[in-house]
């Protein structure tokens, strides 16, 4: 196996990179490769796709199909190598039937086919031996022994940026957005990458075409969202537990959340979110539920333990997946979508009846604990709704500087930054946040600059978007460019979302974002400093060191 897509994977001075019997994240060197011939079937399945729209072909299963495929590659979300494997034999089917009209379509119009890649002409063996065989040809990495070190950075940043699109995307999907337009850019960019560009400027290029996609697909994501649970308002979340019967739902997929309320109505079953799921509360539409009652425990890598002492149900909606094994919680834990772990139950459709039997059958709280409330909500609209007031202290020089501090949060213990970081921040700053990053300090206390709040929930990662419109509104009042406000984005990286916002931001233009704890192990230093060069992107040093700077300019 060869796996360098997020902060999890080994990093010595000679080793990057998993490369053994099994990924740092519990991945075995089995998934692992077989996710490698996913990515490359679905290269020929986006291939096909992108020829096709010369002929105005557009399928629109195949396209809403692949990017959810892809996404299960995705850190910490599909372990289970059956579920894999049916996937790499829906993609060789469906680059068949595309194929097939686009041969069809090229002999009516009387023209020849371009030069095939090797993506195009890949033929899936029958057998998963056969399957297995064929990984260390079409990894990620492939031509590293004759290609530039480099080029198989770019090629790997554009490949992890896309896939976190493609997260979103899936997401949008659940909601009911799609966008041929936006399909049609995912084909043309996987497709293109499946034949292993070398010339980093393209390459380069490329990464501003992911970024500016992915800005169209959180739009896409936002209005999803809000048509459908309405916009998110300021709202209060006990943080602890209360007694009774209990569900807590995990992941990304708010419309999984509503189903799971809708049926446990009138059951007495408590309803939790957890991780990501923590912004579910400030929706009209989720937070009409009395029986959604809080939020239990914290960021994603801290998981394993939290879900051991949980005394309920447990649902996993997306991405951000551990062994369920270590904690021993696995035979109350409950995947969705396209999340897998070999011998965890897995819900297909709507139906939540086993997850309800689980709740019903378990212990659940036996005591109350004493509330602990914390405000979350500022999206789009409360932002938007906030603007005026946050303008007129910021003429008036009570407000100094805003602070974007959010992202992934991770396990290693130099993240202890971003909490250091936000309570040296000055006490005339706002501080907004997104991600489970805000794990790390969002039960603090902050206080406010005349009834305005100086810690901004923001939301979920995708939520950015609600970030970018709040800045965009503010360099509109003050007539100057975003880089001219006195705004700071410091950011926390850890997996392939992670990337694709970073990419966003960049192709938006925005300047001076700094990043840390560490940079991806698969950039080279020489790529660190291109991207720093090009983007004016800083790597974090000390809080004390990095506010001076910040302050200063």
């Amino acid at each position: 196996m060869f796996c360098i897509q997020c902060e999890q994977t080994i990093q010595t001075p000679t080793v990057k990179g998993c490369s053994f019997a099994k990924g740092m994240c519990g991945k075995t060197a089995e998934v692992s490769d077989l996710q490698d011939v996913l990515v490359y079937a679905l290269q020929g399945v986006s291939f096909w796709a992108n020829l096709a729209s010369e002929f105005d072909i557009v399928n629109d299963e195949i396209n809403q199909w692949a990017p959810k495929a892809f996404f299960s590659t995705l850190t910490n979300v599909n372990f289970d190598p059956e579920r894999i494997l049916e996937l790499t034999h829906q993609a060789s089917v469906y680059k068949a039937r595309l194929e097939q009209h686009v041969r069809a379509a090229y002999q009516m119009a009387d023209k020849s086919l371009p030069a095939l890649p090797p993506v195009a002409s890949f033929e899936l063996p029958k057998n998963a031996e056969a399957i297995l065989a064929l990984a260390p040809h079409v990894a990620v990495n492939r031509g590293k022994d004759s290609v530039h070190e480099d080029v198989i950075g770019l090629r790997l940043l554009c490949l992890y940026g896309l896939k976190g699109a493609a997260a979103y995307m899936e997401h949008a999907l659940v909601l009911g957005q799609t966008d041929n337009a936006v399909y049609g850019d995912y084909h043309n960019i996987m497709a293109w990458l499946g034949t292993d560009p070398e010339d980093l400027g393209e390459l380069l290029d490329y990464s501003m075409k992911i970024g500016l996609m992915n800005y169209k697909v959180m739009e896409m994501l936002d209005t999803g969202e809000t048509t459908t649970f309405g916009h998110p308002a300021p709202t209060q979340v006990n943080v602890k537990p209360i007694k009774g019967k209990c569900i807590l739902v995990s992941g990304h997929d708010l419309h999984d959340l509503e189903k799971i309320l809708q049926q446990t109505e009138g059951k007495g079953i408590n309803v939790y979110t957890n991780g990501e799921m923590l912004p579910a509360h400030s929706y009209p539409e989720l937070n009409k539920y009395p029986h959604l009652v809080g939020n239990y425990g914290s960021a994603w890598q801290n998981q394993q333990k939290e879900f051991a002492n949980f005394p309920g149900a447990i649902v996993m909606t997306s991405n951000c997946l551990l062994n369920p094994d270590i904690g021993q919680y696995a035979d109350r834990l409950f995947t969705r979508s396209i999340v897998g772990w070999p011998g965890v139950a897995h819900i297909e459709g709507d139906d939540f009846s086993q997850v309800i039997d689980s709740a019903l059958g378990l212990d659940g709280f036996k005591h109350n604990e004493i509330e602990h409330m914390i405000t979350i909500g500022f999206g789009r609209n409360a932002l938007m709704a906030a603007a005026p007031a946050v303008i007129d202290e910021v003429k008036k020089g009570n407000i100094s500087h805003f602070f974007l501090v959010g992202g992934c949060d991770g396990d290693k213990s130099v993240r202890s930054y971003y909490t250091d970081f936000t309570a040296q921040a000055p006490e005339s700053s706002i501080i907004l946040t997104l991600a489970c990053g805000k794990y790390r300090f969002n039960k603090n206390q902050f206080g406010d600059i005349n009834g305005i709040p100086r810690l901004l929930d923001v939301g979920q990662c995708n939520d950015a978007y609600s970030a970018i419109q709040l800045a965009l509104a503010l360099a509109n009042e003050f007539e100057c460019d975003i880089n001219e406000l006195p705004l700071t984005l410091v950011l926390s990286w850890f997996e392939q979302k992670a990337i694709v916002i970073l990419l966003t931001l960049f192709a938006l233009g925005v300047k001076g974002i700094y990043t840390g704890p560490t940079a991806p192990a698969f950039l080279t230093d020489n790529l660190i400093t291109i991207i720093q060069d090009t983007f004016d992107m800083r790597s974090i040093s000390t809080v004390e060191e990095d506010l001076k700077a910040i302050l200063a300019a």
